[in-house]
């Protein structure tokens, strides 16, 4: 199976490549990246006008299965990805049973590789149960293909076990993604401590709550060596503190939610759930240092938290809603629209927040168009004008404060080992799912 895509705007980190070539993929490599490529294919894709990236990585989602299928299971999860143009996708533990042991990652990567041709790449908790206490067996867990360890959902609260945790982990090789929140600070809060949580009349949560666990988590990877990646920052110190770590040399990176660099607080007219996401919509002072962070490749990543509910769920008050938002199919374009069209970021940083650092950070060949690599690819329409219509999502969560919203930048193809798992063009939209043997 060959297929030859031309003309398209190749970017390519690896290479620095920024400029329109053909490239030739050949039972699902990268065979070559040139310019006029002639030789025969089975299918060839017209690129003209379309930026042609390294399939696009997600370190941070929440596919719900086991225990919450209602919200999203592995397979809508995947076809999410593939609409939003990721070609991998990396799964947080919080699920029930929480994925703790090698018998639960077993169970993620055996049920992806049923239902999707998109990499599920599972992440294990750092304590059994995510409880706090007891810390699980990083490296069979590793072994058996845990890409990195967290507590997404809550922190590791006893700086103990925290301080623990990084010392294995950086024994082991194996990163640790840190969600950082202070749950003694959160008390009863669910969104962000400031006027205009005054004038809703909710509980606020103040940066704060995130700011001490970053400070703690840096000093703890900066005493145990540990690698430590900093999950959907969203405050002006969080950027500060990133860039200290840096500047002393310490193994830290930094995501940002695309949710947390477009919306503020002040977005927030009713008392609508489907703006209730943890951490918070912040100032438009964090906005914006969080975009400088980003433009300044201080803040490493572009992740998307998607983290889908039942309808049912949200419609509830913002009190009593529970925390997060769909993200994976809206990620490409709010990117496009609010940093590349903006110029704050280049396509090429683009690429390299949304497929080269992430492939990088939990050690993957990915994240890049050499030849010789996995033909994973995505192919964008820069210029493509929409608006976001939460009904026609792949995820069975709908919950998003972006429906009706004109955005730029539509994913045309997502392409995973050399296999179309997606198309959108000429108003024809198609997700391919795995073929399913038949019993």
């Amino acid at each position: 199976m060959t297929t030859l895509i031309k003309n398209g705007r190749v970017i390519d980190p690896a290479s620095k490549t920024d400029e329109v070539r053909d490239i030739l993929v050949e039972n699902g490599i990268i065979k070559s990246v040139e310019k006029n490529i002639d030789a025969a294919a089975d299918h060839v894709i017209d690129a003209e006008g379309y930026m042609v990236m390294p399939g696009l990585i997600d370190l941070h989602v929440h596919f719900r299965e086991p225990g919450f299928e209602h919200k999203e299971t592995i397979r809508t999860g995947a076809r999410a990805a593939a609409r939003g143009g990721f070609t991998t996708v990396c799964c947080m533990p919080n699920t029930k049973p929480v994925i703790d042991s090698v018998d639960m990652i077993k169970m993620v990567i055996d049920k992806a590789k049923e239902v999707t041709d998109i990499n599920v790449l599972p992440i294990a908790a750092i304590t059994a149960g995510q409880d706090g206490e007891y810390i699980t067996d990083f490296e069979k867990l590793k072994e058996n293909g845990a890409i990195a360890v967290s507590e997404d959902g809550k922190s590791v609260m006893n700086a103990r076990v925290a301080r623990q945790a990084m010392r294995l982990a950086a024994q082991v090789g194996i990163p640790v993604f840190a969600h950082c929140e202070d749950k003694n600070l959160v008390a009863r809060g669910v969104m962000n401590a400031g006027e205009k949580a005054k004038e809703l009349g909710f509980y606020g949560i103040m940066n704060a709550v995130e700011d001490v666990i970053v400070a703690r988590d840096i000093l703890l990877a900066k005493n145990t060596g540990a690698q430590l990646h900093l999950c959907h920052c969203s405050t002006q110190d969080s950027v500060r503190m990133v860039k200290l770590a840096k500047e002393e040399g310490l193994n830290v990176t930094a995501e940002v939610a695309p949710h947390h660099f477009t919306l503020t607080e002040d977005d927030i007219h009713s008392d609508d759930a489907n703006f209730k996401m943890n951490p918070p919509l912040r100032s438009r002072a964090d906005v914006e240092t969080l975009k400088g962070g980003l433009k300044d490749d201080v803040m490493d990543v572009i992740a998307t938290d998607h983290a889908p509910h039942h309808k049912t769920e949200k419609e509830r008050s913002f009190t009593e809603a529970p925390f997060g938002i769909t993200g994976l199919e809206t990620s490409v374009s709010l990117t496009m629209t609010e940093l590349v069209k903006t110029g704050i970021l280049t396509p090429m940083q683009m690429a390299e927040k949304m497929s080269y650092n992430p492939a990088k950070i939990i050690g993957i060949d990915k994240g890049t168009l050499l030849p010789g690599k996995t033909a994973d690819i995505t192919i964008i329409d820069p210029e493509a004008e929409y608006v976001i219509n939460s009904d026609r999502f792949a995820s069975m969560g709908k919950n998003t404060p972006f429906n009706g919203r004109k955005v730029y930048g539509q994913v045309r193809y997502t392409i995973v080992n050399g296999r179309v798992v997606y198309s959108n063009k000429n108003g024809s939209e198609c997700i391919i799912d795995k073929d399913v043997p038949k019993v």
